[in-house]
């Protein structure tokens, strides 16, 4: 019997990341990520698992964005049994995460089931509640970088950091049995060099396979200083005309990066002394997690923190959890900054704000993290002159900004050379990026000699 690898999720496409190993002896399952799309997509892609939850031995969770952990409550009520296994960091967050899911769910199901009874057609459930959640968290264990460890009788796992955000993994699996050992490396996200808060990402060694996201296989990203200076111009330009600025944001990792920066524009008086809201009670949750998980951030932060200096604690900054004070501030007309989930204005506190600041064009929408296709982000980025929140319609008169250089992902060159450092592989396989992006990293490595492969969506692939 062979070693395989099935492609689940997050082939050809950014979101729903899950893949299967299977060996002589165990089912591995890498991932299981919620597939975020049109309503009827989110709840068939979701719910069809094309492999038999009941028979997985271990899991490896590479971080808690809820593209790559989102789906892990649904494959439990399908019959996973088995123990989940990541980072400490990853452990909390995650736990923060999926109970988010489960809470927003359950607030679309009402809102869906209200037009359904109207409509007198068929109500639906949630995918799973937030008590779902909660105790699908439970089955999460936590394991230290560089520690190898059993999962599997015939598989040992070691977590590497894999610098994209708090506690990310690179995932490296050596699978033993027939007389023959293969080691696969799954760096899906990875992150960028010199980042602030986070360590650069580690190079594993000795890998036979590699699974690598190509979320900006054909893409360049600006130096990270770059984000700084133009969140700075565009902060002072809104504020000059007396205008909110707005930023749809993750509220894992890219709130507490653009936190950092507002910090040190402060410092340096680069920016007026306007009021800071980061408008989330989970991104408020997430940033206690970075500040009891000091061990994952750079040494930098941490001496910074140790210092007194903390950048997630300074006078203009304001965390809101309550609604009432959520609501005041789009009654409050004074020039701020409201950072808000969420990141692709999807759902969360942002479509609020936007729905009471698009039409003013003194305000700014400031455009931090990617936006997938068939979001409202996107069709902001794509600055369509009508927009929908809500179901209703908006004009878009706001200033758009966008700064691509705040991505947590490596960018084609900061791909190929991880790439590079991780030689010889016998083969590459890469996902999680829309296909164009992928093909385009592909053609760059294939240039280089190497064997790459492009999967489909549950393409199952063997390993020699």
């Amino acid at each position: 019997m062979s070693k395989s690898v099935k492609f689940l999720g997050g082939v050809r496409t950014v979101t729903g990341s899950s893949h299967l190993i299977t060996t002589e002896k165990s089912k591995i399952l890498i991932d299981a990520g919620l597939f975020q799309g049109h309503r009827e997509d989110f709840y068939r892609i979701n719910t069809e698992l094309n492999y038999n939850p009941h028979k997985i031995g271990a899991m490896v969770l590479s971080h808690a964005h809820i593209d790559h952990c989102g789906n892990i409550p649904v494959v439990i009520k399908q019959g996973m049994r088995c123990k989940i296994y990541t980072t400490h960091a990853t452990k909390d967050l995650c736990r923060l995460m999926l109970c988010d899911s489960g809470k927003i769910q359950e607030e679309d199901i009402r809102y869906v089931n209200k037009i359904n009874k109207r409509l007198k057609i068929p109500l639906r459930k949630p995918l799973y509640t937030q008590k779902e959640a909660g105790k699908a968290a439970k089955k999460i264990h936590a394991l230290s970088y560089e520690q190898r460890f059993c999962i599997a009788g015939d598989v040992f796992v070691t977590l590497y950091d894999a610098g994209h955000i708090l506690g990310s993994s690179i995932i490296v699996l050596d699978m033993e049995g027939d007389n023959r050992h293969i080691r696969l490396g799954y760096a899906v996200d990875l992150g960028r060099r010199n980042l602030p808060l986070l360590n650069d990402p580690q190079v594993p060694k000795g890998l036979d396979y590699l699974i690598i996201e190509s979320t900006y296989g054909g893409r360049f990203h600006a130096p990270i200083e770059e984000a700084k200076v133009k969140l700075k111009d565009a902060i002072n330009r809104t504020v000059g005309r007396g205008g909110k600025i707005l930023i749809p944001s993750f509220t894992l990792e890219r709130t507490q990066e653009v936190v950092y920066f507002l910090n040190e524009l402060l410092k340096e008086e680069a920016i007026p002394s306007v009021p800071i809201y980061v408008d989330s009670p989970l991104a408020t949750d997430i940033t206690d997690v970075f500040k009891s998980h000091l061990d994952y951030l750079n040494s930098q932060t941490r001496q910074a923190i140790n210092k007194g200096n903390s950048p997630f604690e300074f006078l203009n900054l304001n965390f809101i959890r309550d609604q009432r004070e959520s609501k005041a501030l789009n009654i409050d007309k004074r020039p701020m900054i409201i950072i808000a989930g969420n990141g692709m204005c999807e759902a969360g506190r942002i479509l609020h704000h936007l729905k009471n600041n698009i039409e003013e064009s003194r305000n700014t929408i400031l455009v931090v993290g990617y936006m997938a296709k068939d979001t409202l982000g996107r069709r902001i980025v794509e600055r369509q002159r009508i927009v929908r929140i809500f179901g209703v319609e908006y004009e878009l008169n706001a200033e758009v900004v966008i700064i691509n250089s705040f991505s947590g992902h490596a960018d084609r060159n900061g791909l190929i050379d991880f790439i590079s450092r991780c030689l010889p592989l016998k083969q590459i396989f890469l996902v999680h990026g829309d296909e164009e992006q992928s093909q385009i990293l592909s053609d760059a490595l294939k240039d280089m000699g190497l064997n790459v492969y492009i999967p489909q969506k549950d393409e199952e692939v063997i390993l020699h």
